[in-house]
């Protein structure tokens, strides 16, 4: 007789794509902004979204069961879960789930090329690379805007560092400013430049504009693979080693190095896989990354050689939300 839970195991693991398909359904249809707007059953549902009566409540009823929503006098209300899905919602992540649901979905159905070849799941899928993708401005904005429902954990960073006695922040490859903008909005004493993609540059001034005001900040278009601006005490790389290779890093982390003031430090804010594996989250996302552009997570000894190999000594690390951490290095002595 087969293994009565081995078996349910597999089936969890198997259908657990079509949750996440449910979820993205959801965020396409708008439903949570629906349930919040009063239109709370099937019927009324149905018809603001144009969709089959029976394949709402079909929907539903999973979603339901999944704790995105849950029954209330005759119709639906949201759960906390569903008020994340809500468009500008706080720390809403519905920009997130359509990023998976849509482009990231796809990398991931060539999973088996991409393990054979080392090749992003993303270059099979739709014959580029995500970084090239993302040159297009509406593929840009949306992907930033997927990121910054990801950053949850950017207010921990404030107090995981002390930014007390540092002068200019650079943020590289700093998206649209939220990072570089939580630093500076908390301390209003410091200055900060942003280097990104061109077209990420009008992006991340309105929104460092809009939370700052102007005169603290500067952003530049650049490719910080060609170099960085120099002077920084505290340099910042979020989520930005974990798409490229070795010697790519090693370039970055090199440039970075020759720029830092003698007794500055860079943060890197990155997954870190711990010894044994027992973490699923890093793991998902060290193949998620190799699906999306071909890149990887790193455990602490992975890093360390990294900042060793630029000169550079890892002198602290910090948990933060989502299993992510904030490693914080130095000029090696």
């Amino acid at each position: 007789m087969p293994d009565q839970k081995a078996a349910r195991r597999i089936v969890d693991i198997m259908t657990g794509t079509w949750q996440a398909q449910a979820l993205y359904a959801a965020v396409a249809l708008g439903l949570a902004d629906h349930i919040a707007g009063g239109r709370t059953t099937d019927e009324a549902l149905a018809a603001a979204t144009r969709s089959d009566p029976d394949g709402i409540r079909r929907l539903l009823r999973l979603l339901t069961a999944m704790d995105v929503f849950e029954e209330a006098a005759g119709g639906y209300r949201l759960t906390p879960t569903g008020e994340l899905l809500r468009a500008g919602a706080p720390h809403a992540m519905g920009d997130l789930v359509r990023l998976y649901g849509e482009e990231f979905h796809r990398a991931w159905g060539a999973v088996v090329p991409a393990v054979r070849s080392g090749t992003s799941g993303f270059q099979h899928a739709f014959g580029k690379s995500l970084h090239t993708h993302l040159e297009v401005p509406e593929a840009g904005a949306k992907f930033q805007r997927a990121m910054n429902a990801g950053n949850v954990f950017f207010p921990e960073v404030l107090d995981a560092f002390d930014f007390s006695r540092r002068d200019l922040v650079v943020d590289v490859a700093g998206g649209s400013g939220l990072l570089l903008g939580t630093v500076l909005r908390a301390h209003p004493h410091l200055r900060g430049i942003l280097v990104e993609r061109p077209v990420m540059v009008p992006v991340a001034r309105a929104h460092l504009d809009a939370v700052l005001g102007t005169g603290r900040h500067e952003v530049r278009a650049g490719d910080a693979f060609a170099g960085v601006p120099a002077g920084g005490d505290v340099y910042l790389l979020s989520r930005v080693l974990q798409d490229w290779d070795d010697d790519r890093c090693l370039t970055l982390l090199r440039h970075i190095r020759r720029a830092l003031a003698p007794e500055g430090r860079l943060l890197v804010l990155e997954r870190v896989v711990p010894d044994g594996g027992e973490a699923l989250l890093p793991l998902l996302y060290d193949l998620h990354l190799l699906m999306a552009a071909g890149g990887r997570e790193r455990d602490l000894a992975g890093y360390r050689a990294l900042f060793a190999a630029a000169g550079l000594d890892l002198a602290s690390v910090h948990t933060l939300a989502l299993e992510t951490s904030l490693l914080v290095a130095a000029a090696a002595r």
